[in-house]
């Protein structure tokens, strides 16, 4: 019998992130194990007019591309892709894994190679998602392997991922997402008359200039769920160290208690307690690695642990996270780079965040109401 959440998150997906409507195009990524919701999806998609295909990855073939492809195979991009990216007006990825971690035990330098090799058809998506030319949305459909992540019973899992995208029975998703774009535009536009952050928690006391940049409301346009404010920092204007209590995961594979020093908006010294060596292999990358491309608060307080997910994680409310690497073009970010690393401060118990010297952010939450700051100030 079919998951009637299925259904309905498929045609939110469709008809409010991607806003989908007759003759565009649509492309569905996802691996076997998420059918299910490509089904959903693939048929909220026709009903809305558009021309959909899915493109199905079969589960274990990275790991054999990072394995065994010589080093022109490991770095090749085929002129389809360059072509479709040209053409395409939507992409839905459905993140759906049965083993999350297969590459634990892959050399994470050829791990570095064929993500960087892919760099320039991801900018040139972003460039035209700019633009306005096309769209993409990201979400999680529910997997044994993620919920053994997240340390619940599937069905628990389950739970936690359709409540939080608010696609449980008698709940109107659309009419919740509309409401929180409304609230987390206030706080973004709020963020925009500020020049300077500075984070202070556990073994963190950083500073950022964020001084013409513009902030980024997350509200289920681009991942599903959403919940999070988000800008790029000037990149050369970082100082300070932070600590990452959450372990910081990337492409499966965790990085235990990060902790970085910033100068002049550049990495200059970091450790872990796990993976140390996978660590400087990605700030390793490229010239861009070591460098902040995303500062972001999180702000979705229906997300309340941890769950090895950063889809989830980083929304988790009353947390902040950075970003190494690409930097986002529309809020006026330059730095470029094949990576995009988020990783998790947790402020809940104990963390600040001062805006302009003023404290704006205490244990998890703003201390006002969107715009009462930048007006007493």
């Amino acid at each position: 019998m079919s998951d009637p959440r299925v259904a309905k998150l498929g045609d939110l997906l469709v008809n409010y992130s991607l806003e989908l409507g007759p003759g565009q195009t649509l492309r569905i990524d996802a691996g076997t194990v998420a059918v299910p919701l490509v089904t959903e999806a693939y048929r909220s998609a026709v009903r809305a007019g558009a021309n959909p295909r899915t493109r199905i990855e079969v589960e274990g073939l990275d790991v054999i591309a990072v394995g065994e492809s010589s080093d022109d195979q490991l770095v090749f991009v085929s002129e389809i892709d360059r072509f479709e990216v040209e053409q395409i007006t939507a992409v839905m990825t459905i993140w759906a894994d049965r083993n999350t971690r297969a590459l634990t035990q892959a050399d994470p330098d050829r791990v570095s190679r064929r993500i960087a090799s892919r760099r320039e058809l991801t900018k040139r998506f972003w460039e035209r998602i700019d633009a306005g030319e096309a769209r993409w949305v990201g979400t999680r459909f529910p997997t044994e392997a993620h919920a053994q992540d997240a340390e619940m019973s599937l069905p628990e899992y389950e739970d936690f991922v359709y409540a939080a995208c608010h696609v449980r029975e008698n709940e109107d998703p659309v009419g919740h997402w509309r409401q929180v774009s409304t609230e987390l535009n206030a706080r973004a536009r709020e963020l925009e008359s500020f020049r300077e952050l500075r984070i202070v928690g556990p073994d963190t006391d950083l500073r950022l200039n964020v001084d013409g940049r513009g902030w980024l409301a997350a509200d289920g346009k681009l991942n599903m769920p959403d919940g999070e404010i988000f800008t790029s920092p000037v990149e050369t204007e970082t100082d300070g160290e932070i600590r990452f209590s959450f372990p910081a995961i990337f492409h499966g594979r965790a990085v235990e208690d990060v902790r970085l020093r910033f100068e002049g908006g550049r990495v200059i010294d970091a450790e872990a307690k796990t993976a140390n060596d996978y660590l400087h292999s990605l700030l390793d990358m490229d010239g861009g690695a070591r460098v902040l491309g995303e500062l972001a608060f999180g702000l979705n307080y229906e997300i309340d642990r941890f769950t090895r997910d950063i889809l989830f994680d980083e929304k988790i409310g009353g947390t902040l996270h950075l970003a190494l690497g690409s930097s986002f073009k529309k809020l006026g970010g330059e730095n470029e780079s094949g990576l995009h690393w988020d990783m998790i401060c947790d402020l809940r118990e104990d963390g600040e965040v001062y805006a302009d010297g003023e404290l704006v952010w205490k244990a998890g939450r703003f201390l006002h109401e969107p715009g009462l700051v930048a007006a007493a100030s």
